[in-house]
């Protein structure tokens, strides 16, 4: 693909776009950060939340994208790529470790916390309460896992352990979960 083409938003692969994006296409820039600037930035709030440092360390990550993206090794997850390097980024700008995650794990628009009937609403309350409590790694690898969507080898790169040590605080992180609803 020529830095001019027109990119196909709905149906291109993250290598192909990937491929677009390093060769110069705007568009394919543009499309990655639309696709993946939402969850992004949620997981960079709840790693360091200040949203501003959060904006600025984006703003710089893409920035960064672009201005070397003719030395950039290829992916075949850019949603891997720029949750690993926001990490990165945001560790170094707040040099800070990550702070335990009050806030709640997601976000529901009103119509849907009307609908969800008072006893969904109590559970979920109650879920994110016991998750508050939990170590912040353990937070961090079941956000990962469960609202991201990341799998297991990605979220070892992404913590930068490795796998099994993923599988085990996952576990253990459900097992207090567990042990705490009762």
């Amino acid at each position: 693909m020529a830095g001019s083409e027109n990119i196909n938003q709905t149906t291109i692969a993250d290598h192909e776009l990937w491929t677009a994006f390093k060769q110069g296409n705007v568009q394919a820039f543009s499309e990655m950060y639309r696709r993946h600037a939402g969850t992004l930035y949620n997981y960079g709030y709840h790693l360091v939340p200040d949203a501003a440092l959060v904006k600025d360390a984006m703003q710089d990550l893409f920035g960064d994208l672009w201005r070397t993206r003719n030395n950039l090794s290829d992916t075949s997850s850019i949603k891997y790529y720029l949750f690993r390097s926001l990490r990165r980024r945001l560790y170094r700008l707040a040099d800070i470790k990550p702070v335990p995650v009050i806030s709640p794990l997601q976000t529901e628009s009103i119509e849907e916390l009307k609908i969800r009937t008072e006893e969904d609403l109590l559970q979920q309350q109650r879920l994110q309460y016991l998750m508050s409590k939990l170590p912040e790694r353990h937070q961090e690898v079941i956000r990962l896992r469960f609202y991201d969507n990341f799998s297991w080898e990605e979220i070892a790169g992404i913590l930068q352990i490795n796998e099994q040590s993923v599988r085990n605080l996952v576990q253990r992180a459900i097992v207090k979960l567990r042990e705490n609803w009762k």
